[in-house]
């Protein structure tokens, strides 16, 4: 029986901790191997992880860099026994590095889930990254584009795509509901659904959209999510323009709400930020939607330019707008292109596979573990 300990932050919402729970579902399935999972925080969106009859430990922290972690973490895992230690965030892995060259715990070093186009001694992630990598055993990153970002040495680093649930696409609210809650009556709507941070550039979605209001009035642009920048994003929308332009907060049932984008976006700030495997593009495709994403990180990996949808340069709304636009006047190719990615995903980018990689690597590490 390989026993395999899953240390994350918390399970709040997000694109890792879904991919954790996922994968413990699957996990859950299989013979000969058992997890158990490390939580500092009792934050748990994703609560249906407590029907899998996996058990919890909560290693509180007092603050982000709670030093007494170490010492409950070593008790713990004296106590537990591990075959194996997986870190999912950076922090985790500070924390795991050390205490499973300590026992002799294999330790995969999971917290890879973007591609930064630069790093310097300011960046936490990098730091860290710098300070674990040489007391790892496997590094993982969602995307191959994530490894060589990080610089990941390669007779250590691995690459294992997110997998997506279609489970989750199953139970959808009626079009014409969700329309008409959001008050939307054009024939066309194009949606973003990102947070207003640093990381996302939303700006460059709001320009493109007003250049394609400004000839056409058939469509209504959504925009889903919250943050610290929403605000300053709103007030770039011109008065004319912001009836068709709807900011709807964080939203619980967001795939209801993808199911009626005719064309889903993704605009990353590719000065500071690359896509690792984007689950909002993964969201997207499962509903057979077209995209138009950011040139940055991993989208090439997911997203066939000119096939399932367009990945445009950076901070280019212009181009933003023709490829956006071109996939509404031409619904046949667009329907096509959305059919492709759906495709796409459900051979390379689908839960079973992803449970399977991670599967094998356990596997592996146990194997070397017991020689």
């Amino acid at each position: 029986m390989i026993k395999v300990l899953q240390f994350i932050d918390s399970l709040r919402s997000g694109g890792k901790e879904r991919q954790l729970v996922e994968l413990l579902t699957f996990l859950s399935k299989k013979d000969g191997i058992s997890c158990e999972l490390i939580l500092m925080s009792k934050n748990i969106h994703y609560s249906y992880v407590n029907n899998l009859n996996i058990k919890i430990h909560y290693l509180i922290r007092k603050s982000k860099k709670d030093l007494s972690i170490f010492f409950k973490l070593y008790n713990l895992c004296k106590k537990i026994q591990p075959d194996i230690i997986h870190s999912w965030n950076s922090m985790c892995s500070v924390y795991a590095a050390p205490i499973a060259k300590i026992l002799g715990i294999k330790f995969v070093n999971g917290f890879l889930r973007d591609a930064p186009p630069v790093f310097n001694f300011r960046n936490k992630e990098w730091l860290r990254a710098k300070l674990t990598f040489s007391l790892s055993d496997v590094i993982v990153a969602n995307s191959l584009a994530g490894l060589k970002a990080y610089k990941v040495p390669k007779n250590k680093g691995v690459c294992i795509y997110n997998g997506f649930n279609f489970e989750r696409v199953s139970y959808l609210q009626n079009k014409e509901v969700v329309r008409e809650k959001f008050e939307i009556k054009t024939k066309f709507v194009v949606g973003m659904v990102a947070s207003f941070s640093y990381r996302k550039d939303y700006p460059t979605f709001i320009y493109a959209a007003q250049s394609i209001l400004s000839k056409k009035n058939d469509v209504t642009f959504i925009c889903v999510g919250d943050g610290d920048l929403l605000e300053c994003c709103k007030s770039l929308v011109k008065p004319e323009y912001r009836k068709k332009i709807k900011f709807l907060g964080k939203q619980k049932n967001v795939e209801s709400i993808i199911n009626i984008f005719d064309v889903g976006v993704l605009a990353s700030n590719s000065d500071v930020h690359g896509e690792g495997i984007s689950n909002v593009i993964m969201e997207y495709m499962a509903l057979g939607k077209p995209v138009v994403v950011t040139d940055c990180g991993g989208n090439k990996e997911l997203v066939e330019d000119g096939k399932t949808g367009f990945i445009v340069k950076p901070k280019d709304p212009l181009e933003m707008a023709e490829k956006i636009n071109f996939l509404l006047e031409n619904r046949k190719l667009a329907t096509e292109f959305g059919l492709r990615g759906k495709e796409r995903l459900e051979k390379y980018f689908n839960l079973e596979t992803m449970g399977n990689n991670f599967l094998e690597l356990y596997k592996s590490l146990y194997a070397h573990k017991k020689k």
